[in-house]
């Protein structure tokens, strides 16, 4: 937030709800193609001829044997939460931060109450996006490719395979994934803004916040991307197969390096940092001007 947005009173959490959602789909739908990409890759096990090499062998051999537009399989259930997930962030972020102040007795945010502030918005966070996520990682790995003909077909075939409990397959993993991506973000931005001159103009302001929201991304994406990685594993496993091999994020952290080194845990980290690097920084500047735009025509 702009630190005009930081001095005024706080917005009323319907105008905080709404300037996060439409933050969040700005983002998803610029960048969404990369997380399908993330996907893949942190689905991959083993070193087979069929493996995915790079970003751009995923983009292309999507596009080569499914089609252009599976680069957009599974949006809609993201989508369908994308608002209630950036409109919690935000919202439960700056509800949050004033409560730490006053718990603390603090007169103004400090960088611990920041990281604070952001891990405790990321658990609300997780809360709600668990079962959209599981969905989604359905849809988008690739051997499911011609087993779900969409979104409600993949939500039948879960509940009627797997039972109404296989919907909160990987929660845990989703709740150490959010927390440390919003603790890094919104702790990164408190402390990289304080570290860069006040911007003068609207123009500078924005270059202040893209900058310091796509560095927060970056610093967000490096501490989350190993619970992603079981997260996603975890979500993927049809679990009318039997028992998972593991289904908490600790656990699941221990069995991949051990079986597949350390390095596994970073799968999908370039496409990964390349959507939530520049994401951050377009969710930040968004929400940044709707807030701003609503404070000036409806308060």
């Amino acid at each position: 937030m702009s630190d005009a947005v930081a001095a005024a009173k706080p917005l009323p959490f319907l105008f905080q709800f709404a300037a996060g959602a439409i933050a969040g789909v700005s983002e998803i739908l610029c960048m969404y193609p990369l997380d399908v990409a993330k996907t893949r890759l942190m689905l991959q096990v083993g070193t087979g001829a069929d493996q995915y090499k790079s970003i751009v062998d995923v983009f292309g051999r999507i596009i080569k044997e499914e089609g252009a537009s599976r680069l957009y399989r599974g949006i809609l259930p993201p989508i369908m939460v994308e608002a209630p997930k950036r409109a919690i962030k935000f919202a439960s972020n700056d509800t949050y931060g004033p409560m730490y102040m006053r718990l603390f007795n603090q007169k103004q945010l400090t960088q611990s109450l920041a990281i604070m502030t952001g891990v405790t918005a990321g658990i609300t966070e997780a809360l709600i996006v668990a079962t959209p996520e599981l969905v989604k990682i359905r849809l988008q790995a690739k051997e499911n490719a011609g087993r779900y003909t969409g979104t409600m077909d993949c939500v039948r075939k879960i509940y009627a395979e797997e039972g109404l409990k296989a919907f909160a397959n990987g929660l845990e993993a989703t709740i150490w994934r959010h927390a440390l991506w919003n603790g890094g973000y919104f702790g990164s931005i408190f402390g990289i803004k304080k570290l860069m001159p006040k911007a003068e103009t609207k123009r500078g302001e924005l270059a202040v916040n893209f900058a310091a929201g796509a560095i927060g991304g970056t610093v967000g994406t490096t501490l989350n991307t190993p619970p992603d990685v079981v997260k996603t594993r975890i979500q993927n496993y049809n679990s009318a197969k039997g028992p998972p091999p593991y289904t908490t994020f600790l656990a699941g952290a221990r069995t991949i390096a051990r079986e597949e080194g350390v390095r596994a845990l970073y799968k999908g980290y370039v496409p990964k940092v390349l959507r939530l690097g520049p994401g951050g920084g377009i969710l930040l500047v968004v929400y940044d001007h709707v807030t701003t735009y609503m404070r000036d025509h409806f308060l």
